[in-house]
Parts: C-alpha cells; structure tokens; sequence
C-alpha cells in the first residue's frame, strides 16, 4: 500500500519449512506473507476487539510502524487511524499461529451476519470452481434479523445451463452452513470497472436500492 511506504508484509518460508509437503508449501505460499521487521499488525472485529492468530478468525489488518503513513495531509480529524495509532487498512485478513497473513476481503465488501462476518471473496471462489459459472460475485443482503445475508450472482459460461438450487447445493459441504447464500441470481453480464474489476457498488443498487 502506498501508507506503508509501501511494505508491510513479505511471504518467505520460515526455517525449516522446505521439510514441509508441497500441498502445504502452496497453502504458505499462496498468502501475503508475515510483517517485516518494524512493522506491528493485528486483526481486529467489528469492535475493534484484537483477535487471535489461529487462522480462523479474521478481522480488519490494523498497521502501525515508523514508515507506515500516521496521517493524511490536511485531515486533522481523520478516522483512518485508531486510538493506538494502527493504521486502518480496510482489508480483512487472517493471521495464522506461525505470523502469515492472508488478505479474505475488502471491510466494505464483507458480508456482517448476525455479529459475525462472511467473505465474499472465499465465496466467491468457490462459486467460480463450479465448471458452468464464468464470474461470481456475492453482495450483502438487508436482513431483518441477522443485518445482513449474502446473495450470489454468477454469469453462466456460454451453453450452460444451472439453477439456484444446484449452485447453492454445490457450496454446501465447503463453508459452514450459515455462510451458503440465502439466494441466487443468475445475469446475461456483470458491471465492471474501469480497471475490469466487478463493481459490486452497482450490483447493491441494481439488487439493493
């Protein structure tokens, strides 16, 4: 990131880890990497409670050191920092015990479901494994009770055909029962961006309003 000077991680086996299977080594290698020296990173909640490095629990990345930026110019009162002057990155992110950190979602794309939250990325993912489905994208649903629940939309590869039930069934099994969608739409097309990223700002106003 540009407030980080720009590093703050960096993915590099620890000693000993080459002794690992390969399977493993992908997994390792696959995430952003551990905090270089100088840098502090922690994950917290939507409380700002810290959260622990299991590789379960996930929560907002939060940076601090002497090169990460401690302010924006000419925002006196800005939020980007929290009380312990850890930078707020907006990505969410699990650490795991040995200090790899792997980014799972943007904080404003996360879907926050009854306290706790769901990452429209893994989700995502895994929509896009399903061999009919050319893109993905899950967004956040209101909820009356549990604020929020996902909803998928997928763009079907040419000459496929697949329903709601079977991609929501092909999910089942490979994230806890909570996180499957409560629904699921398919579009001729998905908004993009000018960088070819879906907008998903355009998919909440077309499903959410």
């Amino acid at each position: 990131m540009t407030e980080t000077s720009p590093l703050g991680a960096f993915n590099t086996l620890k000693p000993g880890m080459e002794k690992l299977p390969e399977a493993r080594l992908d997994e390792i290698r696959a995430k952003q990497g551990r905090p270089i020296y100088g840098v502090e990173m922690r994950i917290v909640d939507a409380t700002g409670a810290e959260m622990p490095w299991d590789g379960d629990a996930f929560g907002e990345i939060r940076i601090r050191g002497n090169w990460i930026a401690s302010a924006y110019f000419g925002a006196d009162d800005s939020a980007s920092h929290d009380e312990d002057e850890y930078f707020r990155t907006g990505d969410i992110a699990t650490i795991d015990p040995d200090a790899y950190m792997q980014i799972t979602d943007r904080a404003k794309d996360v879907i926050k479901s009854g306290g706790e939250w769901i990452s429209s990325i893994e989700l995502e993912n895994l929509a896009m494994g399903h061999p009919a489905v050319a893109e993905a994208a899950v967004i956040g649903m209101p909820h009356p009770k549990w604020t929020e629940r996902p909803l998928l939309v997928a763009v079907l590869k040419e000459g496929a055909t697949l329903t709601r039930d079977e991609i929501l069934a092909y999910l089942e099994g490979k994230v806890a029962k909570w996180w499957i969608p409560d629904d699921a739409v398919f579009v001729d097309a998905m908004p993009h961006t000018a960088t070819g990223k879906i907008s998903k700002k355009d998919l909440r106003e077309q499903f959410v309003g």
